[in-house]
């Protein structure tokens, strides 16, 4: 069955139209790996195309906002030292750093959350439907509902751009991949915030201190 997320996971992932990829789809009874090979043989998969290609070269991004209230450091690759240097790739770069401050991602893509971060927050999901009244034979459903909500949430690729929030990040990726002509990756990232994480370590060190004193 071709049904509308398998759809748009097919966009992200090739940069063709809605029409195409829902025929190709279509065409591969749903087979994911097969629409792809029918989208590059009609031409119309431009990013999948370039998507295995190795992208070493790149810049490291550095944003500050907020009178140094937030700071940014994302590395993008691009496959050529030129296409680097090219305006638009750096105009990306520079969305994603922003993107990375203002939304504050945990990680690039889903496969990089822990398995056991994902347990515990499924966990966590099932206690809140239960402690709803929710119905037994619907709580697993709604988890992976929700679970889909938590990586749209912390995986960068999944976030709603900030400048459109009718398009994610991997489309954003996706297009500059099909206008520039190389494949891009975002390898890394990490965000700092002013503070962060202070208060919990006073906090260890009191419990600390009241340990060595017999408190």
């Amino acid at each position: 069955m071709v049904t509308a997320d398998l759809v748009k996971q097919l966009r992200e992932r090739t940069g063709a139209g809605m029409m195409d990829c829902k025929k190709a789809l279509t065409e591969a009874n749903g087979d994911m790996e097969k629409a792809i090979e029918v989208l590059r043989e009609k031409g119309l998969a431009a990013a999948a195309k370039k998507s295995g290609r190795i992208a070493a070269e790149g810049l490291v991004e550095a944003y500050i906002h907020g009178d140094g209230r937030i700071g940014v450091l994302v590395e993008v690759n691009i496959e050529t030292d030129f296409a680097a240097k090219n305006e638009e790739f750096k105009g990306f770069v520079k969305d994603v750093a922003m993107q990375i401050a203002a939304a504050k991602p945990e990680y690039v893509r889903r496969e990089e959350v822990p398995t056991a971060i994902l347990e515990k927050e499924k966990e966590i999901l099932k206690a809140q439907a239960l402690n709803e009244g929710k119905p037994e034979k619907i709580i697993e459903k709604m988890v992976e509902g929700r679970i889909e909500k938590y990586y749209k949430e912390v995986c960068l690729l999944e976030q709603p751009w900030i400048k459109d929030n009718d398009k994610t990040i991997q489309q954003l990726m996706t297009e500059k991949i099909a206008t520039i002509g190389e494949n891009i990756n975002i390898r890394r990232f990490v965000r700092f915030e002013r503070g962060e994480g202070i208060e919990k370590k006073q906090e260890n060190f009191a419990d600390e201190v009241m340990k060595q004193i017999g408190g």
